[in-house]
């Protein structure tokens, strides 16, 4: 099953947190959103129905941050919507969120892993690179893009813009209980039990972005 960090790593407040795949985000806690909410419900759910009529079915999660790297066509998934904001200039000021970011190749080679593995039931797979700000990824556009990453913003957008925002914006109320959280997720159980390897997350980032504007997503004119 695809589920995801949201199932795991949410849901802390303000600071430096860590976790591995025995995390689990409380599905009711303060301002929890919905999209959170249904990724840790559906994958508990998951879980007790295949313990209870799954049979000899095996059970296995595979649990992805951001999911960026090469964009194939204009059905691209949500995630990426950000990295074209930030592309475009739309994204006008850079929040204090960040999410770890991991590589649709890599995402996909960890599945084919578990698949083939034996032995894979009740596992739960953390797929990740490290956690980065976007101020962070903004910088990697700039350095990287050069010209290309023009429209890219500088400004920091204060806590108390975003909260304001959220009062009439979904995008920044669904973000606005992640500000000032660092979510540090440990992947050694991949890559002990199933050999998976990640790219670096700047790659995955710049083949993302490049993509984008190969394809015309993004217009840089």
């Amino acid at each position: 099953m695809t589920s995801s960090v949201a199932a795991i790593a949410y849901g802390r407040g303000r600071g430096v947190h860590h976790f591995t795949e025995a995390d689990w985000t409380p599905p009711d806690y303060p301002g929890a959103q919905p999209y959170v909410r249904s990724k840790a419900i559906s994958e508990r759910a998951a879980r007790d129905w295949v313990a209870k009529e799954g049979g000899g079915m095996e059970y296995c999660s595979v649990n992805p941050s951001v999911v960026w790297g090469p964009v194939w066509s204009r059905d691209y998934s949500a995630s990426v919507s950000v990295l074209q904001s930030l592309l475009n200039g739309s994204l006008s000021a850079l929040p204090n969120i960040g999410f770890g970011v991991v590589d649709v190749r890599d995402v996909a080679d960890l599945h084919v892993r578990a698949l083939k593995a034996p032995g894979m039931a009740g596992e739960r797979f953390l797929a990740s690179g490290p956690f980065m700000k976007i101020a962070a990824i903004a910088d990697i556009l700039r350095a990287r893009l050069g010209a290309e990453a023009r429209k890219v913003s500088t400004r920091n957008m204060p806590d108390f813009a975003v909260r304001i925002a959220s009062l009439f914006n979904p995008m920044a109320k669904a973000v606005v209980g992640e500000l000032g959280s660092v979510r540090n997720v440990d992947v050694s159980h991949a890559k002990a039990v199933l050999g998976w390897v990640p790219r670096p997350a700047e790659d995955s980032i710049v083949d993302c972005a490049r993509s984008l504007i190969d394809q015309g997503i993004v217009k840089l004119q």
